[in-house]
């Protein structure tokens, strides 16, 4: 039985409360957590890769965590961005969970700053409710892999750059888009400098986006000779990146980039796809038609070779998904490269030993090579897995044939 991959249009509404998990008309459902460390209840948007079903079933797959900050503004947008990356093959799956503020520059923030000279940020509160109730119980609710990004924007991107620097290991990678980087007099960039030559950041990666927020006539490179407050927050970013550039040896993989024709708030949408598509550069597998018609071409090899470095990247056990192999197998079958056939199918059943559509698959194979006796015992176990009515009456067709 062959899969057809079609493009799903994904609807963007705002989210409900108590939205029926399986329902194809919600980006996600709402739960609210109870916290000690903060002293109330905190309300968060939780979106289920489509490709589960939308639902909390574990053993239908594991899926990375996205941690959202400004999630009432940011969780749709997000949402969208990875369900189409997924669908392309771009990234895994990946569950997305939008954190709703209830005191958005305390929570986001630490110490204070002379412009708010009335709010005193309570950021490291915030930070210990998401490290140890937050993450916890979406790990212990959720089917979860090891891997988490945090993303935010503005003030978000200032927690996220703090959380990168003085809690490294809570995430695996961070994005920070217009991170206000000026707080507290710059606080930030001046623990960096001490922070950053001694940090090890093997492993992890970072991506910056910076807007145009400057006046006519001026460029990133005049504007740090500025020094007034409204060119503060890019001027602070590209401090930052400055010293990201002179601390190498950390091991952090970082880009950042900049957006001339965005400003403040349309950076967000970009960026959080350009974020992503650098986050996960090294998940999509690319194999050109040339290289798929060539007899020589160790395709099995190659797919192997592929996942175990996405395995590495990842920090766990990745494989390729199983209609992908399935595709890439009927494809090498209509060019008549059989042997290459047999080794995918065989790949696919390793990787899914329980999957009835993989023994169909490889029983097509022995259709066409004529190995009937090996046919019908692939559609036999096909059968014992799945009630599948092609696998049925091509298994029905062979035995009548036998019995002449």
């Amino acid at each position: 039985m062959r899969y057809f991959l079609y493009s799903i249009a994904f609807l963007l509404i705002s989210v409900c409360a108590n939205a029926q998990e399986n329902s194809p008309f919600t980006s996600g459902i709402e739960e609210s957590i109870p916290s000690k460390i903060l002293g109330q209840e905190r309300k968060v948007w939780i979106h289920i890769p489509n490709s589960n079903g939308g639902n909390t079933i574990k053993d239908r797959g594991h899926y990375p965590v996205i941690y959202l900050l400004d999630g009432s503004d940011n969780f749709n947008s997000v949402v969208s961005i990875t369900e189409h990356m997924a669908e392309s093959s771009l990234c895994p799956p990946m569950i997305v969970v939008g954190i709703v503020h209830s005191n958005r520059v305390s929570e986001l923030t630490t110490g204070t700053d002379k412009e708010l000279p009335g709010v005193i940020g309570g950021g490291e509160k915030f930070m210990s409710f998401i490290e140890k109730e937050l993450i916890p119980y979406i790990d212990a609710t959720y089917p979860t892999t090891t891997y988490k990004t945090f993303i935010g924007h503005s003030l978000g991107g200032l927690t996220v750059i703090n959380t990168l620097l003085h809690k490294p290991t809570l995430f695996n990678s961070y994005a920070s888009l217009e991170g206000s980087l000026w707080w507290d007099n710059q606080k930030i960039l001046k623990e960096a400098k001490t922070i950053l030559p001694a940090q090890n950041y093997k492993g992890k990666t970072l991506f910056i986006a910076i807007a145009n927020r400057m006046e006519r006539g001026v460029d990133t490179l005049s504007v740090q000779k500025d020094t007034s407050g409204s060119t503060e927050l890019i001027r602070s970013n590209l401090a930052f990146i400055k010293d990201l550039s002179k601390n190498k040896k950390n091991q952090l993989r970082f880009k950042y980039k900049y957006y001339e024709d965005d400003d403040h708030p349309s950076v967000r949408l970009i960026g959080e796809y350009d974020a992503l598509r650098f986050i996960f550069d090294f998940y999509k597998l690319k194999i050109y038609n040339s290289e798929l018609k060539n007899p020589d071409f160790k395709l099995d090899s190659v797919l192997v070779a592929h996942y175990k470095n996405v395995s590495e990247q990842m920090g766990y056990i990745v494989k390729p998904d199983e209609s992908q192999i399935n595709n890439l197998g009927y494809q090498m079958l209509r060019t008549n490269q059989l042997a290459k056939a047999e080794k995918l199918f065989k790949l696919n059943i390793t990787n899914n030993p329980g999957s009835g559509n993989c023994y169909d698959s490889i029983g097509d194979l022995y259709l066409i090579t004529g190995n009937k006796t090996k046919a019908i015992e692939s559609f036999k176990k096909a059968l014992t897995l799945k009630a599948i009515p092609e696998s049925k009456e091509k298994l029905d067709k062979l035995l009548n044939e036998s019995k002449k």
